[in-house]
């Protein structure tokens, strides 16, 4: 009887120097501890492997495990990926251009592998366009070492429209994690608290002819697990790694071991979605909040979104009547935030990562709420790149590129702000020292000359102001009461944002420590 449980040292010895490696995780979700803690190993004792080329879909670590172990000059040549926010040692080896790095939007890398699967040499989207993963702008690349190597992404046309062709990317190795599997390699996920891409990253070492090692907490007998249940199958599994320590090293998520609310095996009382303290942030999330509508299809972001508009909604007692979805594959629910971000209490539904992508990308969800780090003159937005951070797009680009309306969300300046909130009035008592309305943005993640050519309506929402994208770029359409627009909104610009003929006072109920009352305006909202 085939049985494919190998000590986690010989699974290793799959990868040979120059070898190319696919990981499968979502901050620490799907990490492979266990595996990846062996590859460092090797490598600081034996500097081998070495020369490798790390491929990645989504932000994979929590500042401290993930692809972190192996952020060491050497170890890796090359990494192709989309987000670092939480990797900062993966930062600075970009920065100090120790690493070639590739940046490629969160969706399309899992669409890519699928494309490959199947036998494709690459994947066209018209995400991307006008954004620095154009070719045209940055195509990607993140430092000089990538800049000489070249951009993975083209521009063609098909049928005569433009497209981004994302270009395949041989893979010699799969690192992937299930809960259970059987001694054949059948792997099932009933602990993970989402599913990702793992059977696509198979696949497609399946279609290179390389291996695919396995990371699990139990080993069950052959023909013993329900079929419905596996999610990769055993055909395409060359070994299997016990973890050593499931604890640390094959954790539900960075925060917990194991929490069956996540997996979806329970549901919590709403009462448990406790309402969040009245500040800046949750300002920012209450003025969001009131772009919903009954029915809504919802994506949230990374930071203030996913931290505050379900809660919110939870409060103003909407949250049942609209639909929450996080990147990961997330549908319904509550999202969680911080380093446990893509994952969420009471999903309705926890799908695969590249099909929430599909739908993403296809018919666009009805809302998207994502955080900001620079809006410029003329509606574009950084969140990838900035100061002497390379942080990378994640999802930003697949999910607000063709989303039918887009909500950023994010505080006026950065650095150091603090407000006083009293009687519905808000007071800046020290400006950030950073501000985020610049002439110009320092990388384009979002487009907004793309945005205004499709006629996508876009937000910009603040503690002390709310602007449009208008045709001439952005434009002033509320003001938090308490603030003085010159001093407060346009003095700490850097250019004069166009002013609405219909500029408002935004709510004073929006700046009061209660209830907002929003159920029923909501109610009456499309």
């Amino acid at each position: 009887m085939v049985n494919k449980v190998v000590p986690v040292s010989s699974a290793v010895d799959f990868i040979q120097n120059g070898s190319t490696i696919a990981v499968c995780g979502f901050t620490l979700m799907g990490a492979c501890e266990t595996v990846l803690k062996e590859i460092e190993k090797r490598f600081l004792e034996q500097r081998a492997p070495s020369q490798l080329t790390l491929v990645h879909c989504a932000g994979h670590s929590d500042r401290v495990n993930g692809i972190l172990h192996l952020a060491h000059p050497g170890l890796i040549r090359r990494i192709i990926g989309s987000h670092w926010g939480l990797a900062p040692k993966w930062g600075e080896l970009i920065l100090n251009n120790e690493v070639e790095a590739h940046c490629l939007p969160q969706g399309q890398m899992t669409h890519l592998f699928r494309a490959m699967a199947s036998g494709k040499p690459g994947n066209f989207s018209k995400v991307g366009l006008g954004t620095f993963i154009d070719p045209r702008v940055e195509g990607g690349l993140m430092n000089e070492q990538a800049k000489q190597a070249g951009s993975l992404v083209e521009v063609v046309d098909i049928k005569g429209e433009e497209y981004l062709f994302y270009n395949a990317i041989p893979v010699d190795v799969a690192v992937i994690r299930g809960t259970t599997a059987d001694e054949f390699g059948n792997v099932t996920m009933e602990d993970e608290a989402i599913k990702l891409e793992a059977i696509s990253i198979a696949q497609t070492v399946k279609r290179y002819g390389g291996k695919v090692i396995v990371q699990v907490k139990h080993v069950a007998r052959r023909g013993s697990l329900h079929p419905r249940q596996v999610v990769v199958p055993g055909i395409y599994v060359d070994a299997i790694v016990v973890a050593e320590d499931p604890v640390q090293e094959h954790r539900q998520t960075s925060c917990t071991f194991y929490d069956p609310v996540y997996s979806g095996d329970l549901k919590v009382a709403d009462s448990a979605l406790d309402p969040i303290p009245l500040t800046v942030r949750k300002i920012i999330g209450r003025r969001g909040v009131m772009e919903l509508f009954p029915q809504a299809v919802v994506n949230l972001g990374t930071g203030i979104p996913g931290d505050t508009i379900g809660p919110v909604a939870s409060e103003e007692g909407i949250l049942r009547e609209i639909i929450l979805t996080v990147e990961s594959g997330v549908i319904g629910g509550v999202p969680a935030g911080g380093t446990d971000f893509g994952i969420g209490k009471n999903a309705e539904a926890i799908i695969e990562h590249p099909y929430q992508f599909d739908y993403y990308n296809g018919a666009g969800i009805d809302i998207t709420y994502m955080g900001i780090a620079e809006i410029d003159v003329m509606g574009n937005v950084n969140v990838s790149k900035f100061g002497t951070k390379a942080v990378g797009c994640g999802g930003f680009i697949d999910i607000t590129q063709p989303a039918k309306k887009v909500c950023f969300l994010g505080t006026f300046t950065a650095g150091g702000l603090e407000v006083a909130i009293e009687d519905g009035k808000l007071k800046i008592l020290q400006e950030g020292k950073n501000k985020k309305f610049l002439k110009q943005v320092k990388q384009i993640t979002f487009s907004g000359k793309y945005a205004r050519e499709n006629q996508q309506p876009v937000f910009f929402v603040t503690e002390r102001a709310v602007f449009k994208l208008h045709v001439d770029g952005v434009e002033l359409v509320e003001y938090a009461p308490g603030v003085d627009i010159e001093k407060d909104i346009i003095g700490q610009m850097e250019f004069k944002p166009s002013i609405s003929p219909n500029l408002k006072e935004m709510s004073h109920d929006i700046f009061k420590n209660q209830v907002m009352n929003f159920k029923q305006q909501f109610f009456n909202l499309r």
